[in-house]
């Protein structure tokens, strides 16, 4: 009983998240820093929010985006069936790693990919996963860059132009130290368990 209220995060973690999550309740963007690399994020059941970040890396709306949720029991929410070898994955993963989904539901359209498929990650960060709990909405997560330009390795890296569209961002103090700086690995899962790797 002790233990969920024994936690205490950061106040100014706490003001970012809170603020961040202003921001994404009103059908805003964020510019915000996940376990990999900086992001340009919204709500991802909100498809009014989602154009806005196509929009804003000029990106054709016919790719799909990369989700992020806090935990397994966000991601059964939104996924009609975890398979088995994904939950496997997840248990003995050690590195930012996110799973292609077949079957999403309860997301905006313009969010899933043409087959039904979306990629999701629980992140290995604590600012993202917090602020998908207090949201209890997963949040778009996409490289901070115009579509075809380099991905930022650092806030410093983001270009004005990023930082000028998006309606709030998040301080460069809480990007963590075990951001590795780089895109994730990317996992197709079928529900038979067939596994491809799109991206190492």
């Amino acid at each position: 009983m002790g233990e969920k209220h024994s936690y205490k995060m950061d106040p100014r973690m706490e003001i970012q998240i809170k603020k961040a999550a202003e921001a994404i309740k009103a059908g805003g963007t964020i510019l915000y820093p996940t376990d990999t690399i900086w992001g340009i994020g919204c709500d991802a059941t909100n498809p009014e929010a989602v154009k806005k970040v196509f929009a804003i890396k000029k990106r054709e709306e016919s790719k799909s985006l990369v989700t992020l949720v806090s935990d397994l029991d966000m991601l059964a929410r939104y996924v009609k069936e975890i398979p088995e070898a994904a939950l496997d994955l997840i248990e003995v993963n050690d590195s930012p790693m996110t799973i292609i989904y077949p079957d999403a539901t309860h997301l905006a359209s313009n969010v899933i990919a043409e087959d039904g498929s979306v990629g999701i990650r629980i992140p290995m960060n604590e600012f993202c996963r917090q602020l998908c709990f207090r949201l209890r909405k997963p949040i778009v997560s996409t490289s901070a860059n115009i579509s075809g330009e380099n991905p930022p390795k650092g806030f410093k890296d983001i270009s004005q132009e990023i930082k000028d569209a998006v309606d709030y961002t998040v301080h460069p103090s809480m990007e963590e130290k075990n951001s590795t700086h780089k895109a994730s690995q990317i996992i197709k899962i079928g529900l038979k368990g067939e596994i491809q790797i799109i991206r190492k």
